[in-house]
């Protein structure tokens, strides 16, 4: 199979992390000053006792980018091990259910080197900062937390030492905090407990476009308190100090929940464009407040182009784009195949999808909106097209619904898929295994088996723990 030139392991390969590192725990808390359980570690826990505390912004910086102390190259060969262990783990689970699946190493299928980031600080094209009680005491702190709900220790502190957000981001964070301090309003830091001003989520574009999407919670003030403060907020951000934000886009969103799909609650435009658009492998992309858009634009072009080779499709190939958002990966390899379609929960984004393809002159595709679970089935129960069909999936974390897998399995006409994932260890090991396992009639998984056959990680998220892995499957 040829592959292109980004999945070619380089003449350097990348070498194992020394054992030091690899023993680190998960999240990396070497970085911070912790005391270890050999005596060893005691004596050097002993010695860091006369060392300063870290500072909030470095506490902030290693809870958020773990890895950001580090060379790049040494976070690439964190993550390749990391990686590594994760098709291990696949394979002796699929061991367990009598597939023979060991191959080299103990992993399911052959491992390629990481692929790097084009860009590896300030990368991130999507923000979310939250509102909460400073280490200051400052109850209306924008930023980022540290400590966990459970130990009730949070503190939100500000991002801008954080390596992989963007300055705009935090420019943007910055005039919000200064607004919603000189507003008579609280924050609300707990529903119950009253108060009113909540999330910020902030989204550039390189074509220099900036979106603010503001998060605040109605309590009961009614329209005309409401709108008044809609437009104290239009004003600071067009006339006022936060017009140095140049936001092209400034959305406004009353949510009583934690989260809030536009359908639960309409984003309100305040000013500017309704979208901002993309430019991504010669396409332009729209893009809505709640729109799923990869987050490392420069690394999804790696990516997609990537998946391009992989799919293998020819002229008369069927591409099944599932859990598509903007329709970005169908729309990029439209021009490879006969047909895309894609399927997408998020309504908006479909919108999207289907502009994209209009505004770019793409005819060959068509998008579904609606659950997976629910689409996806009616639409290859009846599937008796002859050309061949490859499926490519990008789900959440939450992975991919049973329904959708059973879908998967029970289509013949499926060969060759692609399982995108940006975290593989979680629920996407589930759909491993259950594309891979024998025929379940208790499961109602029927249909010839899957086999991982390549896997290749994308650093998507420098200075993470994180990177997307592409799996390859066949049958």
């Amino acid at each position: 199979m040829a592959l292109p030139c980004v999945l070619r392991p380089p003449r350097c390969r990348l070498r194992p992390p020394p054992l030091a590192l690899l023993s680190r725990p998960a999240r990396h808390r070497s970085l911070l000053t912790t005391a270890a359980a050999t005596s060893k570690g005691r004596k050097q826990a002993k010695e860091s006792r006369s060392l300063p505390e870290p500072s909030w912004e470095e506490r902030l910086a290693n809870a958020v980018t773990p890895l950001w102390r580090l060379p790049y190259q040494e976070q690439l060969q964190v993550k390749y091990e990391s990686q590594r262990k994760i098709l291990q783990t696949l394979a002796s689970r699929l061991e367990e259910l009598g597939i023979d699946a060991q191959k080299p190493g103990g992993l399911c299928c052959p491992l390629q080197p990481v692929v790097p980031s084009p860009i590896i600080n300030g990368y991130r094209n999507k923000s979310t900062f939250s509102v909460n009680r400073g280490p200051d005491g400052n109850p209306k702190t924008v930023g980022l937390y540290v400590g966990t709900g459970r130990e009730r220790n949070i503190v939100c502190v500000k991002a801008n030492h954080v390596e992989n957000i963007p300055s705009k981001h935090k420019q943007v964070a910055q005039c919000y905090e200064e607004f919603i301090c000189r507003s008579p309003l609280d924050s609300c830091i707990l529903f119950h407990e009253g108060g009113h001003w909540r999330e910020l989520v902030v989204r550039t574009t390189s074509r220099g476009h900036t979106m603010a999407t503001i998060t605040f919670h109605p309590q009961q003030l009614g329209q005309e308190a409401l709108a008044a403060q809609k437009a104290l907020l239009k004003e600071f951000f067009t006339c006022g100090p936060g017009a140095v934000c140049a936001l092209t886009s400034l959305y406004f969103q009353e949510s009583t929940m934690t989260r809030c799909s536009h359908e639960q609650s309409p984003y309100q435009l305040l000013h500017g464009a309704p979208h901002i658009f993309e430019e991504l492998l010669g396409l332009k992309f729209r893009i809505s407040p709640d729109a799923f858009f990869q987050v490392n634009t420069s690394g999804a072009a790696v990516l997609y182009q990537a998946v391009g080779e992989l799919c293998q499709a020819t002229g008369d190939t069927v591409l099944l784009d599932i859990c598509c958002g903007t329709g970005t990966i169908g729309l990029s390899l439209a021009h490879r195949v006969s047909k895309v379609i894609g399927v997408e929960v998020v309504e908006k984004a479909v919108e999207d999808a289907e502009w994209n393809a209009a505004f770019n002159g793409i005819s060959n595709c068509e998008f579904h909106s609606g659950k997976a679970e629910a689409v996806l089935p009616q639409l290859l129960a009846s599937w008796e097209d002859a050309r061949p069909l490859v499926a490519v999936v990008n789900p959440s974390r939450a992975g991919l619904h049973y329904r959708v897998v059973r879908a998967i399995r029970s289509c013949r006409s499926i060969r060759r898929l692609l399982y995108i994932s940006c975290k593989p260890e979680g629920e996407a090991m589930r759909n491993f295994l259950e594309l891979c396992c024998p025929p379940d009639p208790r499961k109602k998984l029927a249909g010839e088996p899957f086999a991982p056959v390549l896997a290749i990680p994308f650093d998507m998220f420098p200075h993470t723990v994180h990177c997307e892995l592409v799996l390859l499957f066949t049958r």
